[in-house]
């Protein structure tokens, strides 16, 4: 990776008034569950909107810009990552505001776990589904995120965030187009903030019900290890963990990453697996399920970065 250094130099000359913290060559395995992953050339975490839509109309046109949220979906590849990283956080980004019409207004770094207790709380039902979703909400809003019957575009109302040119904009649910797993927004969009409908709800009622959704989860899917969220996309009318299973790779083994024996669209590191071997995993994965099923798996969990460190 050329130029750490001139980077920082370049964006601290660019946009002199920044209020966010300006990182070079960072760490982002910490941020990430898989705990993988090289260094950032340069991390910036904004001090709040206005300081993120600055900083994009400050930044050199050629500095490729790359969000990252709480690193539940992510593998950040051993190479690193070029350019801008921005990952928020603080205040600015994880406030809660409950609204009239059991509406909440939340911001793009919530957990999403947090934004379903603050619904119980409130007496507000439909948004219980969060709590077994792991990550943000601007990581929801990015992949229509959703779990236990419910998806982010079933409650959402709009959703606010900054596009490359340091625009702030604002977009309607029906201007997401969110399908399985997607959203339409334009890929420069660093989402912000968001507004979610509910419905009067008991928080009794809503607790028992994430309880419910809490125990499922520690049932079935590998949650106190180093893993991602389901790594590969259910095909139309298949479950991706049965396609896996079919063509054997339960308990698979590429390095020191695994294919979760409990459920096995999970993958773990195992404690001193590299990024290379748990994408590796995945992709044999893949290769495995399509000559034993003719199906072509999806990868769902975000790969980011360059593959090979540079001597």
């Amino acid at each position: 990776m050329s130029g750490l250094p001139d980077l920082a130099t370049r964006v601290a000359q660019a946009a002199p008034d920044l209020r966010g913290r300006l990182a070079p060559k960072a760490e982002l395995a910490p941020f990430t569950w898989f705990r993988v992953g090289g260094l950032a050339e340069l991390l910036f975490s904004p001090a709040d909107e206005a300081d993120l839509a600055y900083f994009l109309q400050n930044l050199p046109a050629d500095v490729p810009v790359t969000p990252i949220g709480l690193g539940s979906n992510l593998i950040v590849r051993d190479g690193g990552v070029e350019g801008v990283v921005i990952r928020l956080g603080g205040k600015a980004f994880g406030e809660i505001a409950v609204e009239e019409g059991c509406r909440l207004r939340v911001g793009a770094a919530v957990p999403d776990m947090r934004l379903a207790k603050a619904a119980a709380e409130a007496g507000i039902g439909g948004l219980a589904f969060f709590r077994g979703i792991p990550g943000a909400v601007g990581g929801a809003l990015r992949m229509n995120a959703g779990a236990h019957g419910g998806e982010t575009r079933d409650v959402l109302v709009c959703a606010r965030g900054v596009n490359r040119k340091g625009e702030i904009v604002e977009f309607a649910v029906e201007d997401l187009r969110m399908t399985y797993r997607h959203s339409g927004a334009p890929d420069d969009i660093i989402f912000t903030s968001a507004l979610f409908q509910g419905r009067p709800g008991d928080p009794a009622e809503i607790l028992a019900e994430m309880d419910r959704i809490t125990e499922a989860r520690e049932k079935a899917q590998p949650i106190r290890e180093k893993t991602g969220g389901s790594t590969f996309k259910n095909p139309q009318g298949e479950k991706a963990w049965q396609l896996i299973d079919r063509a054997g790779c339960r308990g698979l083994v590429v390095g020191d990453a695994q294919v979760s024996e409990l459920h096995c669209n999970f993958l773990i590191n195992r404690g001193e697996a590299t990024a290379a071997d748990i994408e590796n995993l995945g992709e044999e994965v893949r290769a495995r399920v399509k000559a034993a099923t003719g199906v072509e798996l999806q990868w769902e969990i975000k790969r980011i970065g360059v593959k090979n460190v540079t001597p």
